[in-house]
């Protein structure tokens, strides 16, 4: 059976299962141990979209009668230009080319998604190629990997490595990066809130350039943070000789902005991967409607809001640090708005997770179904639940309450 076959069999026969389908099985005959169920699973940000998006849209409503340029408009790619240099810092000699390093897509999901197809087609190799995959991971990654035909490589990230993949450990692997087309590599880390700092992001890249694969750095959480802001991967390449070689990087306003369902996100980095990603979804993939990305410039133009966003995340760390101080090995997030609790010793994540449900009315997510096993059979997500921190923080102390009290 070919590479290719091997994808579509896993897909078809039920080995990939979104981890949200696999909690509605696990529940669906668990009644809520509460009148008033909680959902705490799905990270959808609830927080305030920008007032003025509406009236863009309406703005430009007419370009809904034109097809929209699948490389985005001129606006919108210089907004984010725009918005990349506020943020990390690149004016100047630094400053990423809007026509020639940065390519709009709907939502991130899509972009990382097709971002595979050029990774593996650019880097010839005699064995079957492989994609790495930091564990726990985002879906699109491993969908990705298994519909180019490579093998899913998946790099536990776990307590012991700072909850990040441990790149001293993959750089002894020679044949496996001999092989490598693409590294998914995500920070802030969903969903343990790990942050890369900028040695750590250089040597991903340094990597990357050595074995001459792409690194895929998702970067959607940026923008939540509770101290200084994230190193970002075009920041960290930008002061190389080599500047955007073998990086691309990934973002939308779904967080940054609470507009998931606006799906108006982009990558930007490697000019030469991107304009093979450009044609890639000049073929097959869609185009972001043209009022969409008139919004999306203003949203990106705007930093205001954000600001405003990630205040309302704060209050909603407080109520943690209030309620879970000293349990279940919580720590204030360093990024992003999950929780990442270790239930270990209430039998592992699974098992809380229907215990919570079943006794409290709570819905979080087992760890375990965010991550596949790792190199060493192990997956690093057993022994957690994931918690999302998108409702009010009235809502945020009631669920943990209730959870703290049933685990007592």
């Amino acid at each position: 059976m070919s590479d290719f076959s091997n994808g579509l069999e896993a897909m078809t026969t039920g080995a990939v299962i979104s981890p949200f389908s696999r909690l509605r099985k696990l529940l669906e005959d668990v009644p809520a141990g509460h009148a008033k169920p909680i959902d705490l699973t799905l990270g959808e940000p609830r927080e305030t979209m920008p007032s003025f998006i509406a009236d863009k849209i309406r703005e430009a409503e007419a370009l809904f009668a034109k097809y929209p340029p699948i490389k985005g408009s001129d606006e919108l790619r210089g907004a984010i230009s725009d918005w990349l240099s506020r943020r990390y810092g690149l004016g100047g000699a630094h400053r990423v080319d809007p026509s020639r390093e940065i390519l709009p897509t709907n939502g991130s999901r899509e972009g990382l998604y097709f971002a595979a197809l050029p990774a593996v087609g650019r880097k010839r190799v005699d064995e079957r190629p492989a994609i790495l995959i930091c564990n726990p991971y985002y879906q699109a990654y491993f969908g990705a990997a298994l519909a180019t035909g490579a093998e899913p490589v998946f790099l536990n990230a776990t307590a012991a490595t700072s909850h990040l993949p441990d790149l001293d450990e993959i750089a002894t692997d020679e044949a496996l990066l001999a092989r490598t087309a693409a590294f998914y590599l995500c920070s802030p880390a969903n969903p343990q809130g790990a942050i890369a700092d900028a040695a750590y992001i250089a040597r991903a890249l340094d990597l990357a350039r050595r074995h001459d694969f792409m690194l895929f750095f998702d970067e959607c959480y940026s923008e939540l943070y509770t101290g200084a802001p994230p190193a970002g991967g075009l920041e960290v390449a930008a002061a190389t000789p080599q500047r955007f070689a073998n990086i691309v990087v990934f973002n939308s306003l779904s967080k940054r902005s609470n507009l998931p369902g606006l799906r108006s996100g982009f990558c930007a980095g490697d000019a030469g991967f991107i304009e093979t990603l450009s044609e890639v979804r000049n073929l097959v993939g869609p185009t972001m409607p043209g009022p969409i990305q008139h919004a999306s410039a203003a949203a990106w133009g705007e930093d205001q809001h954000v600001v405003s966003n990630r205040l309302a995340y704060q209050q909603k760390y407080d109520v943690c640090d209030d309620v879970l101080e000293g349990r279940y090995g919580y720590r204030r997030p360093a990024g992003g708005f999950f929780l990442w609790l270790d239930l270990s010793q209430f039998g592992g994540g699974v098992e809380a997770t229907v215990t919570i449900w079943k006794r409290a009315g709570v819905r979080v997510i087992p760890g375990a179904y965010l991550a596949q096993a790792g190199r060493d059979g192990t997956n690093p997500g057993a022994d957690y639940v994931r918690v999302a921190l998108v409702a009010d923080p009235e809502t945020i102390r009631e669920a943990l309450g209730r959870i703290v009290s049933v685990l007592a």
